[in-house]
């Protein structure tokens, strides 16, 4: 009995020395083919995997940001999101491709996050990465959200999602509140994209 659980241990040991070795094995050869990659194609790797930066905004920051003078502005599209919103995290790879699709048609599109100040460094730009968006992005950063949600839309009750379009002049042309229909959205970009 013994002698069985001895070899049984000496086994497991020689097992896990095994995996051991091999795991050195394949991050050794990871570490090699890195080193041996052009320096553009490690910056290209490197870019890859930074976040994206999210800036905090206050309400006359957000004023500034959406005022649009309709002399050289472009048609703006806005969404007001959370990460720990479902349908906000639902809707993103859609306005991610939205935004790819327009942005060579003259549409600026920014994100506006109502997570957390505290998390404007960690699961914001985690989330904004994992997404590959490349769109601008703030975080809501003000003690009270209502005066900002009356400034936007009073109809507006500050569910989220909320995306809303504004012309060159600054006029909404588009609002959505809820998970956003990319038909509609797109339907309605058509009207004011170049």
């Amino acid at each position: 009995m013994r002698r069985n659980i001895f070899l049984a241990l000496c086994l497991v040991i020689l097992t896990f020395t095994f995996l051991a070795s091999a795991a050195r094995r394949v991050n050794s050869t990871r570490t090699d083919a890195a080193a041996h990659q052009s320096p553009q194609k490690r910056k290209a790797n490197t870019g890859a995997r930074s976040s994206p930066v999210v800036r905090e905004i206050n309400l006359e920051g957000l004023k500034k940001l959406l005022q649009r003078d309709g002399k050289q502005s472009r048609p703006l599209l806005v969404n007001f999101w959370a990460t720990w919103c479902d349908p906000c995290r639902d809707e993103f790879p859609d306005l991610v491709q939205i935004d790819k699709d327009y942005k060579a048609r003259g549409l600026e599109f920014v994100t506006v996050s109502l997570d957390d100040p505290s998390e404007v460094k960690t699961v914001v730009p985690q989330f904004l990465r994992q997404m590959r968006s490349t769109m601008p992005a703030y975080l809501l950063n003000v003690p009270d959200p209502e005066p900002v949600i009356k400034w936007i839309d009073a109809e507006w009750g500050g569910g989220l999602p909320a995306t809303y379009l504004y012309d060159a002049q600054g006029q909404i042309v588009f609002k959505h509140m809820g998970r956003i229909k990319p038909t509609e959205l797109r339907s309605a970009i058509e009207t004011v994209a170049k």
